[in-house]
């Protein structure tokens, strides 16, 4: 088992650098210069990469779903809905385009076969397996077949499960991610704590797909362990769409970029160490001094 996991030439699991992940998803609502406006703001930001959703629409929901009645901007229907939120190959092969323009990396959580055949032909650094994939053995051995490294989301899933998973999949470029399934989540289900206990459990690196309002679980996540952090991100928390109330906005984006570029910063080397700038501090208020301090 690798603590290392490389992504478009990026070294994930590095303590030094964080691999932040700006999930589009499907915030876009189905227009591409929403989603090249997003991008623009991952990239400006300082992300490493965005992540985006595909669905062949017929195989993942069945048709009694698809014909619910279900009134949004897209339409009248939840086929509708479904329908007007993908992206087909143009809009990929511009957004590809695009993100490599931006210096960029990008990729996306396949929910289907067919899917990850489609985002396959664009060559992507990694597959995103969203955590309502994570009980699909078929869909995580055809993506794992694919050779590339994978990223679990791990939302809604038992120990047992995530066990299952990852004895599917195996560990060679596995990263495994802590996430709640709920949107926005509230502060008490984040659970944190559970970074060490999974980093400990698997032995690969341990990342974080958040989806509670603010920042400050994001940056505690990071320094609890976890060498990727993942989160929804929109222009606008007020624009239509079932995820936008838990996604950050531009300003909490640049201030996350500006703080979790710290804290490996701040965590320091583990090792009390008196500086150099307090021995003059030293000598001008205590009133004892250790003379072995001063030398």
């Amino acid at each position: 088992m690798s603590n290392i996991v490389s992504i478009g030439g990026k070294a994930v699991g590095d303590a030094s650098h964080c691999f932040v992940i700006a999930e589009i998803g499907i915030n876009h609502n189905g227009c591409i210069k929403t989603a090249k406006k997003l991008i623009d703001l991952a990239a400006a930001a300082g992300c490493d990469a965005v992540k985006f959703q595909k669905r062949t629409v017929d195989i993942v929901y069945t048709p009694e779903e698809l014909a619910q009645p279900r009134v949004t901007p897209l339409g009248k229907t939840n086929g509708d809905l479904k329908r007007g939120l993908e992206f087909g190959y143009e809009e990929y092969k511009e957004i590809d385009r695009y993100c490599k323009e931006k210096n960029i990396l990008w990729f996306a959580s396949c929910w289907d076969e067919q899917s990850v055949d489609f985002i396959d032909q664009f060559n992507p650094p990694c597959y995103k397996i969203s955590s309502a994939s994570l009980t699909d053995d078929n869909l995580l051995k055809y993506t794992r077949a694919k050779g590339k490294p994978i990223l679990l989301s791990t939302g809604m899933s038992t120990i047992e499960e995530i066990d299952h998973a990852v004895e599917v999949l195996g560990t060679k470029d596995l990263i495994i991610y802590h996430c709640t399934s709920t949107y926005p989540t509230d502060n008490e289900e984040v659970n944190l704590s559970v970074i060490p206990y999974l980093k400990e459990r698997y032995g690969v690196p341990i990342g974080f797909s958040g989806h509670e309002r603010g920042l400050l679980s994001t940056i505690l996540a990071n320094a609890l362990g976890a060498c990727s952090v993942e989160r929804h991100i929109t222009l606008d928390r007020t624009m239509w769409g079932s995820d936008q109330a838990a996604s950050i906005e531009p300003v909490g984006l640049y201030k996350l970029m500006r703080d979790i570029r710290n804290v490996h910063v701040f965590m320091g080397n583990g090792q009390k160490t008196v500086y150099e700038s307090e021995k003059p501090i030293i000598k001008k208020l205590r009133r004892v001094k250790n003379e072995v301090c001063l030398k």
